[in-house]
């Protein structure tokens, strides 16, 4: 299992970084991505944390933990500037939360969040054929999601994604240790959505190439 939208208590999840990891493993993850809520307010703290915890990945035998942030109901106009502010800081990666269909998010944030260059684009919901086409062409990772709520609009991305080429993966959103799930449930959620378990492990591999990328990047 690899997860790349996970959350702590550093931002609105119940558990340490360390704790979420510890649980993660034993469920059988091999890499977690841990992308605490950030917008102007927190950034710069919360990076802080996650760039701290890198430094000590040696000690976190048998899972390894991405620091990322997922930048959230921040206002059309400030996600690029947000996206390269938190790269700068030294950040991973980059999650932005997509227009879901069950939060009152700015309409057009997918779409800045593609030019904007996000790495994840959290539980897209209602996305125009459009915005997966340039997401298709930008490179940007369109999420399927376990969580509840989040999932509603799990067909349509799904569908979206197979017809135009876009890279898909699975992530949990796990705010929760009781979020966190077993392959066999994620594939489950896929098969759900329209998707096939052959789907659900090119799914996996997008994120491992992905990871690939991104250690590599920062070596």
């Amino acid at each position: 299992m690899i997860d790349l939208h996970t959350h702590s208590f550093l931002s609105d999840g119940e558990l340490l970084p360390s704790e979420l990891a510890r649980r993660a493993k034993v469920k059988g993850y091999r890499i977690i991505g841990i992308t605490d809520h950030v917008d102007s307010t927190n950034i710069e703290y919360v990076v802080s944390a996650m760039v701290k915890l890198s430094t000590k990945m040696e000690f976190y035998e048998g899972i390894t933990i991405l620091p990322g942030v997922e930048i959230t109901h921040v206002p059309k106009g400030m996600i690029k500037e947000m996206i390269a502010f938190a790269r700068k800081l030294g950040i991973f990666y980059v999650v932005v939360h997509g227009e879901t269909i069950v939060e009152p998010v700015q309409e057009g944030t997918n779409r800045e969040a593609i030019e904007g260059g996000a790495d994840v684009l959290a539980h897209p919901g209602i996305i125009t054929e459009d915005d997966v086409m340039r997401a298709k062409e930008k490179g940007v990772l369109l999420e399927i999601s376990g969580r509840k709520g989040h999932s509603l609009g799990n067909g349509r991305v799904g569908l979206l994604a197979k017809h135009i080429g876009a890279r898909l993966v699975f992530n949990t959103d796990a705010h929760s240790p009781a979020d966190l799930v077993t392959e066999e449930e994620a594939r489950k959620v896929v098969v759900g959505a329209g998707l096939t378990a052959e789907d659900f492990y090119g799914m996996q591999q997008n994120a491992l190439d992905f990871v690939k990328k991104v250690l590599k990047e920062r070596t």
